[in-house]
């Protein structure tokens, strides 16, 4: 079996982070592994404190996990700090993992900073230029560029400025833009557009951490890059549309709907 690993936060709530990560993989039939790099707790209206995990254990996890089990692909999402993102990159630089997905989470949707302001260069320093592929969205990428996105012309600009931080390439996803959530793929020579049709939920907590740890599993499954992020954006969209309407706020994805549609435990 095919298997990935997610370095993420864990989100109490169950709708993002370490936990999203850890359902997708396993509804696209590859083995989950994780290394929590911060206790969250939140649900789906806010983020009340975050506790980051010592940078030891950090490190053991990633050791123990690529010491004794090999690791088709990587997935991170919330490195909060600094100290954080050093030790994550001096790991990964050890093992060299052939696939690695980089989903820079800054903000939760209740707008709870998840990323230190003072951690955004060592993202781009240390992260960024071992991504086989980065998934901002348009705030995310903002940050990263230090200007403002509002058109198609200005996405293409951007992911061009984020490649040249290091990335092979970047998915530029465009659902905080008006109109429909068309992403921007650019795989260090070529743009594709992946169109999309905005759906009408309020329910879309861990959209990024989902669609992220898609693209790292169908990449560990032998898929090529530009597969991987169509079977991806399919997957996230099917997940949106049969979202969960749970808690007060914003509602999690239904990770795994197709497969409890096709078992017929879907209510019709």
């Amino acid at each position: 079996m095919k298997t990935a690993l997610t370095i993420a936060g864990s989100d109490s709530g169950g709708g993002a982070g370490i936990q999203a990560d850890l359902k997708t993989f396993s509804a696209l039939g590859v083995y989950g592994m994780s290394v929590i790099t911060a206790v969250t707790a939140q649900n789906t209206q806010e983020v009340r404190s975050v506790q980051d995990i010592e940078i030891s254990i950090i490190k053991d996890q990633i050791e123990a996990i690529f010491d004794d089990i090999h690791v088709d692909t990587v997935k991170i999402g919330m490195l909060s700090s600094a100290e954080t993102i050093e030790a994550v990159a001096q790991s990964l630089q050890k093992y060299q993992p052939k696939f690695i997905v980089v989903d820079p989470v800054m903000v939760s949707k209740g707008g709870h900073h998840l990323l230190q302001l003072d951690a955004v260069s060592a993202l781009k320093e240390k992260i960024i230029p071992l991504a086989t592929l980065i998934t901002p969205n348009i705030p995310e990428a903002e940050v990263l560029v230090k200007d403002t996105i509002h058109s198609a012309e200005e996405m293409m600009e951007a992911c061009l400025a984020i490649h040249a931080l290091g990335a092979n390439a970047v998915l530029l996803k465009g659902g905080h833009l008006n109109g429909d959530p068309n992403d921007l793929l650019f795989d260090g020579e070529n743009f594709t557009w992946l169109k999309g049709t905005r759906i009408q939920t309020k329910n879309t907590h861990g959209t990024g951490c989902t669609l992220s740890s898609a693209i790292a599993a169908n990449l560990a499954k032998g898929a090529s890059l530009i597969e991987a992020v169509h079977e991806a954006k399919r997957y996230i969209t099917l997940a949106i549309t049969h979202s969960l309407n749970l808690g007060k706020g914003h509602g999690p994805t239904n990770h795994f709907y197709e497969l409890y549609n096709k078992a017929n435990l879907v209510k019709k």
